[in-house]
């Protein structure tokens, strides 16, 4: 069976969960101005087993070098859009660390004029390394 795109990937990862960061993402001029709050969680493919049996932090990514990541963009230059937000997010992490094969990254917003109770509004993102000499 060859792998698809479209697969969810599986196997070890790092997790990020519950990223709460102060943005001015939004086509809004009041979102451009005031600013709010933003939800992001990170997943990020990778082998854990060398790290798991070395007890070792050079044989993994620290938590927080994708972290500060994320807080740079977030807290960064403003995006109009929340895809555009979580692109950069996913696009940087792979391109900084080659150990990662696949990173998905969501980015909510809580605070969403909508008429009804919600947790948040936003998009989800999976992106793949692609392999060396791929068509």
């Amino acid at each position: 069976m060859t792998s698809s795109s479209h697969e969810i990937p599986r196997g070890d990862k790092l997790v990020l969960r519950g990223l709460k960061f102060h943005g001015y993402h939004g086509v809004k001029p009041e979102e451009r101005v005031l600013g709010q709050k933003f939800l992001i969680e990170v997943d990020a493919w990778m082998d854990l087993q060398a790290a798991g049996n070395s007890d070792d932090l050079s044989d993994t990514i620290s938590y927080t070098a994708i972290y500060r990541i994320v807080k740079e963009i977030v807290e960064g230059t403003p995006h109009n859009l929340l895809e555009s937000v979580a692109e950069l997010i996913a696009s940087t992490t792979l391109g900084k660390f080659p150990q990662i094969s696949a990173v998905r990254v969501q980015v909510g917003k809580p605070h969403v004029a909508v008429i009804g109770p919600i947790d948040y509004l936003g998009v989800e993102i999976i992106r793949y390394r692609k392999n060396e000499g791929q068509s």
